[in-house]
């Protein structure tokens, strides 16, 4: 099964999504650029009528290598100078009843010269199908964040999971098991955390239309010291079998943070996803 870290946590460099100074000359130019690219994503959205959702688990997933890569990019010069980039891989190896999913998803930015955000968000998981419906799970996942109150922080678990739903426009799957959470607070003068977890998990897919599907990943993490909850909401428009277009939200909650730190941190994303098999 899918885990949360999906995002936009998805073999090849995708597309970038720059405003070059080329496009704006042709805009005063007498072309039409906004006319002719969305004539254009028109026809691509329209000429793939036939995607289809992703499997969660193992049930109905190719044998073999499949996964996405995602890549955005944003630059400005002038009055003020900034930098912006997103990253996201998601890869999956299915051999039988056994499956491999690997999630990286890495944010950077910088301000005048000044780096304002750097993020990785990241999972790896074992899945084994005991039946259609019943799978167990072993896994690993965490974020590093200098910027935030949770400088790292990691859960390993294990468990099982339930497929709610698997049909070919609709899938639900949730899973939870207990596990262990270690993580190094950004306050020096607070202990830094190392104990015993429980661990929940749900992935959602709704296929809209032929080309516009809805998912909503969420993770879980309950311990003593703090509740962690990562949400990542994303809406996606495929453009051809292997691009879709896709804007997310990605939340991150933690129920005590340290002084000074706000329980809530959300980085909205629009990115250029390519998909393989």
């Amino acid at each position: 099964m899918n885990t949360s870290l999906r995002a936009i946590l998805g073999a090849a460099v995708i597309a970038s999504s720059f405003a070059s100074v080329a496009a704006a000359q042709n805009v005063f130019a007498g072309t039409n650029v906004a006319e002719d690219q969305n004539e254009d994503l028109l026809e691509a959205i329209e000429d793939d009528a036939e995607r289809d959702l992703d499997r969660f688990g193992n049930e109905g997933r190719p044998q073999g290598f499949s996964g996405s890569f995602a890549l955005r990019s944003v630059a400005t010069s002038g009055n003020t100078d900034t930098a912006d980039l997103g990253v996201g891989a998601d890869l999956n190896y299915v051999q039988g009843k056994n499956g491999y999913e690997l999630q990286l998803s890495y944010t950077y930015g910088e301000d005048d010269g000044k780096k304002t955000e750097e993020s990785l968000f990241y999972g790896f998981e074992y899945t084994r199908d005991f039946t259609p419906a019943v799978f167990g799970f072993g896994k690993i996942q965490g974020s590093v964040d200098k910027f935030s109150s949770f400088e790292n922080d990691t859960f390993v678990s294990f468990g099982a999971g339930y497929r709610i739903f698997n049909e070919a426009e609709r899938q639900w799957s949730v899973q939870a098991g207990p596990g262990y959470r270690f993580a190094d607070l950004a306050d020096a003068s607070l202990s830094d955390i190392d104990e015993g977890a429980f661990g929940i998990s749900s992935d959602y897919a709704q296929k809209l239309t032929e080309t516009v599907y809805l998912t909503n990943d969420t993770d879980v993490v309950w311990s003593e010291s703090d509740t962690v909850v990562y949400n990542d909401l994303a809406l996606s428009v495929a453009m051809t079998n292997t691009l879709a277009l896709r804007t997310s939200l990605l939340t991150e909650y933690h129920s005590d943070p340290a002084d000074g730190y706000d329980e809530t941190d959300n980085t909205f994303g629009v990115s250029l996803v390519y998909s393989f098999n």
